[in-house]
């Protein structure tokens, strides 16, 4: 038997989650079974879609169940194996994190080729985060030559990459991001204008400023006054690719929308939400664009690190007030 830990939901949350809410327990493995490996985790990570389902609500993911564990994104290697696909010392993508230590069947595994990279990068920057960015950028936003691109959540995990993608593709780019170092990280990698949206009190107004011709693609991490200003400034004919809504995923109660909303049928919006499952396709293209992009040092990205498995809860709540620079990690290795 091998001793492993885990986090587990204990109660469903009302508003920003606490500790209180998660627990941490220790389980025994036994020896893999037939066909099946015993994975130690290395990284783990933590991501605000997670938030919902703390909820006990039917959406696009299953809800957590309580009193068990959590799952997640995570990287890890293969500490003992009865398949013959992965073997030990293999690196593993799976979709059981929030724990230190699975067994699994083999064939439910996706074995890691780096390429180079570090590991945890398929986390990232080369994982759902990139993907999604590209994604919506891309396919979504059906981004073309001259789009000016205005980025909420701009130094995060995804809109980090939205920004540099565009910036690769030759597009003016305008992100919003909170805090000084954010506002830092944004510049060094190219982004044409900055709003720190926690030192600017009129977001439609420092748009404006920000992009006087108007904006052609809107990338949404945030919802809320993010969305209400980018309709302002928007273009005829813009698209919005709505990826997240981070400022009312904690709301103990309904949030009102827009009160400029009307302004899609004038304009002639286009607004459409996604969820990154359905374009996995994509994954192969991005990862070869994405390559050479890092080849012409034109993509990097940053990485908030916490160290151990117990403090998986403080990063995920973490991400509701910002304390991500780039990609939120739990290294458990």
């Amino acid at each position: 038997m091998t001793a492993a830990r885990e986090i587990r939901l204990k109660s469903r949350p009302s508003g920003l989650p606490t500790a209180d809410n998660f627990e941490l327990a220790t389980v025994d493995l036994p020896a893999p079974g037939e066909g099946e490996v015993q994975v130690k985790n290395l990284w783990m990570t933590v991501d605000p879609y997670m938030r919902g389902r703390m909820n006990d609500v039917k959406s696009y993911s299953p809800p957590f169940a309580l009193g068990k564990v959590m799952d997640g994104g995570a990287i890890g290697e293969v500490t003992a194996s009865n398949s013959p696909n992965l073997k030990v010392g293999d690196l593993v993508q799976s979709g059981f994190g929030w724990r230190e230590g699975f067994n699994a069947a083999g064939d439910k595994l996706q074995k890691l080729d780096p390429r180079g990279l570090p590991p945890q990068t398929f986390l990232g920057a080369a994982g759902m985060p990139g993907v999604t960015a590209y994604a919506g950028l891309l396919r979504v936003a059906a981004l073309k030559d001259g789009d000016v691109v205005f980025v909420s959540g701009a130094a995060g995990a995804v809109g980090s990459m939205v920004a540099q993608i565009a910036k690769a593709k030759g597009h003016t780019v305008i992100g919003s991001a909170g805090g000084a170092d954010k506002v830092a990280f944004l510049k060094e990698i190219g982004v044409d204008h900055v709003i720190d949206y926690k030192v600017e009190k009129d977001l439609t107004g420092a748009l404006a400023a920000a992009a006087p011709g108007g904006i052609d693609v809107y990338f949404d991490n945030v919802g809320g006054a993010h969305l209400e200003a980018a309709l302002n400034s928007a273009n005829m004919f813009a698209r919005f690719a709505i990826c997240g809504m981070i400022s009312i995923y904690n709301a103990t109660k309904p949030e009102p929308g827009p009160s400029n909303l009307a302004q899609l049928i004038g304009k002639n919006i286009r607004m459409e939400g996604f969820i990154v499952s359905h374009h996995f396709d994509l994954m192969p293209k991005y990862i070869e664009e994405l390559s050479g992009w890092v080849k012409a040092g034109k993509v990097t990205w940053k990485e908030t690190v916490f160290e151990g498995l117990e403090k998986a809860p403080e990063a995920f709540i973490g991400l509701f007030s910002g304390e991500n620079l780039g990609k939120m990690l739990v290294k458990l290795g």
